[in-house]
Formats: C-alpha cells, structure tokens, sequence
C-alpha cells in the first residue's frame, strides 16, 4: 500500500526502483499492492543516456528494509528488476 513520506520517519528507507516510464511506475504499484507491500513512491532526477547524458524524472520507489525480501520477490515474479542494494543515500 502506498504511503506518505511520514510514515519512513526514524528509519532509513531502501530504493528498491526507478520508473523511467509512467506505465511502469503504475504496473508497479499495482504489483506491490496486490503483494500486500507498503512502499513510499516520490518524483526525481536522475540522469540517462548513454552518449548525450540528460536529467530526467522518474518514479523512485522505497522500502522499508524489513519489507525488501518480499518486495524484491513480488518485483521478480513480475519481471521487475529491483537495485542492488541497500539503504537510499
């Protein structure tokens, strides 16, 4: 389920994706609802291309660390390929 950014407060939440398509970031949330996963979602920058590098935007995606193993599987039984990784910088 979808939540505020309040509900990360005190604990240090995992990116577990980036949609650099709106389609993608809706197929997402649909995947981790249906899973039962609470994630945070919110827009920024990142950067893409691989000869003329831009900024762009994209649906960044976060966890809580005790939710990542049963996100990252809904995410690969969907085809999703989550981040390495670890804690959001």
């Amino acid at each position: 389920m979808k939540k505020d950014a309040e509900w990360f407060e005190g604990r240090e939440p995992d990116l577990i994706y980036i949609a650099k398509r709106l389609s993608d970031a809706q197929r997402l949330e649909e995947v981790l609802d249906a899973s039962a996963v609470d994630y945070g979602v919110e827009p920024d920058e990142y950067q893409g291309g691989v000869i003329f590098r831009r900024t762009r935007v994209g649906a960044f995606f976060y966890i809580r660390p005790e939710d990542r193993e049963r996100a990252l599987a809904a995410m690969a039984e969907a085809g999703f390929r989550a981040l390495a990784g670890g804690p959001a910088r």
